[in-house]
């Protein structure tokens, strides 16, 4: 794959996308840029466009007309999801799938990025490195001291850190979260919180997608209002929430 010349230093610019499904624009002229190590939280009522936009940005949607660079370089609206997720795109889901039979360890390490073609997989053993890097995550999604039980045993929120390890040991530069506080306990969320303010940083940019207005103020970072597939707000939460139209279509009075 050749690159593009370097056209933005964000790690992930979002402008003017469109898509439209049987006359209904999900997105609408959206424009979104990330800086590298950014936390982001994106809100705003069902409908907004919050899973639309993730799916352009994975290549699962095509947009009718905009632009998506990764690195300023990389046209992702002209890649496959596989093409982009091997440059560095991750995504995590609203609703956990681990493999519930394996160990939390396991899990980790059949996420991890290296060859997966059946030779390397039935003959291969984990380099010291790689048993390094999954410590690592473990770490870092606080589940060292579940490595060696059984995904099913762990409770929801404990299955969504993991699930989130599963993202961060393909090593993604920008990670999409959808809704991770959603089912968890309020103990849970506010780790959650933690987690997610620890893995974002360096290199690494984190959208997270979220209705949880106690949530997002634990995130402390710059929140992104949505409405109609378009940007309605940008700022600090506090900014936001009292903007006269997200108050409107959103948060209510």
């Amino acid at each position: 794959m050749i690159d593009s010349p370097r056209l933005t230093n964000a790690i992930l610019y979002v402008s003017g996308v469109t898509v439209s499904f049987d006359g209904f624009r999900a997105l609408n002229e959206l424009s979104l840029f990330l800086e590298p190590g950014e936390l982001r939280a994106v809100i705003g009522p069902n409908g907004a466009g919050k899973s639309t936009m993730m799916d352009v940005i994975t290549g699962k949607t095509r947009p009718d007309s905009g632009e998506v660079f990764l690195h300023g370089r990389h046209d992702l609206t002209k890649l496959d999801e596989a093409a982009i997720a091997s440059l560095g795109v991750g995504r995590k889901f609203q609703r956990p799938t681990v493999f519930e039979s394996h160990t939390v360890f396991e899990n980790l390490e059949l996420a991890l990025k290296c060859d997966r073609r059946a030779r390397y997989s039935l003959f291969a053993r984990m380099s010291a490195d790689q048993r390094a890097r999954i410590d690592s995550i473990l770490a870092e999604i606080g589940l060292a001291d579940r490595a060696a039980d059984r995904a099913g045993l762990l409770s929801h929120g404990q299955k969504q850190w993991l699930e989130i390890g599963m993202v961060l040991a393909q090593d993604p530069d920008v990670l999409l979260i959808d809704e991770p506080a959603a089912g968890m306990t309020d103990a849970e969320t506010m780790q959650t919180a933690e987690m997610l303010k620890r893995i974002s940083g360096g290199d690494r940019a984190v959208v997270v997608v979220e209705h949880d207005m106690e949530f997002v103020r634990a995130l402390d970072c710059k929140v992104t209002a949505l409405h109609e597939g378009s940007v309605l707000a940008e700022g600090t939460l506090d900014a936001v929430s009292a903007d006269e139209a997200v108050i409107e279509v959103y948060l209510g009075r």
